[in-house]
């Protein structure tokens, strides 16, 4: 999955209407990697990801967190818990454990939620500032849900945030209000990330990046917008 050119404007100031070239230049990122909700649930339990499927988003997944690993990047792994007899998430059931891929590698903090985001009602906040981390990659499940509250606040917390498209993934929905595919919904949230909260890449380039000790490009909502509006005219 591709999303072309996106990328093209690079920028770096979260939560700004614009984002200058210029002010892409910064130190190296100080990184932690957080693995969010990769359980059991949506994989043989009644939440099914969807788009892109786990066949593909678990490999690259595991590949980001065995690269964090190797690089001395930390890594937060993320369990979300429902209240005792929910129907999804409950803790002590098969599908509230984490996927066996994710439990059996190595962490560096271990998260157990209740909300959408991994920092409220949690230490993560403290945990990052304790380490000097301000820069936070969010793998994981799911992209509209918790990934989504997790990159908001924490570029609302003033952190930058990165979104790895292809360690990801959604559901399709129908209710009142409408219905989307698990790809509408995967691709409209990764393009709104990318134009003001969250810098997203695939795998590949995140790996490449740590490698290179360097920031991943990030949009702006004016150039996004600019873009969509020629590209319809």
């Amino acid at each position: 999955m591709r999303f072309g050119p996106l990328v093209a404007f690079r920028g770096a100031t979260q939560n700004a209407a614009t984002h200058t070239p210029e002010s892409n230049a910064m130190s190296s990122p100080r990184r932690a990697l957080i693995v969010i909700d990769v359980q059991n649930e949506y994989f043989t339990g009644r939440l099914p990801i969807e788009h892109p499927p786990v066949a593909e988003s678990l490999p690259n997944l595991l590949r980001a967190m065995d690269a964090a690993q190797a690089r001395g990047v930390p890594v937060i792994v993320v369990q979300h818990s429902a209240p005792a007899g929910a129907p999804v998430f409950a803790p002590g059931t098969d599908t509230w454990e984490l996927h066996p891929e994710v439990a059996r590698r190595p962490r560096d903090h271990y998260i157990e939620k209740s909300l959408a985001s991994a920092f409220a009602g949690t230490d993560l906040a403290d945990w990052l500032a304790a380490r000097g981390i301000d820069t936070l990659t969010v793998i994981g499940y799911m992209t509209h849900n918790c990934d989504a509250s997790t990159i908001y606040e924490g570029a609302h917390r003033g952190l930058r945030m990165e979104f790895l498209h292809d360690a990801t993934g959604a559901l399709p929905y129908a209710n009142a209000a409408g219905r989307a595919s698990a790809e509408e919904i995967h691709r409209v949230f990764s393009v709104v990330f990318h134009s003001n909260f969250a810098s997203v890449a695939s795998t590949a380039e995140w790996i490449a990046a740590l490698d290179a000790q360097q920031a991943l490009p990030l949009d702006n909502v004016p150039q996004s917008n600019l873009r969509a509006r020629e590209a319809n005219a």
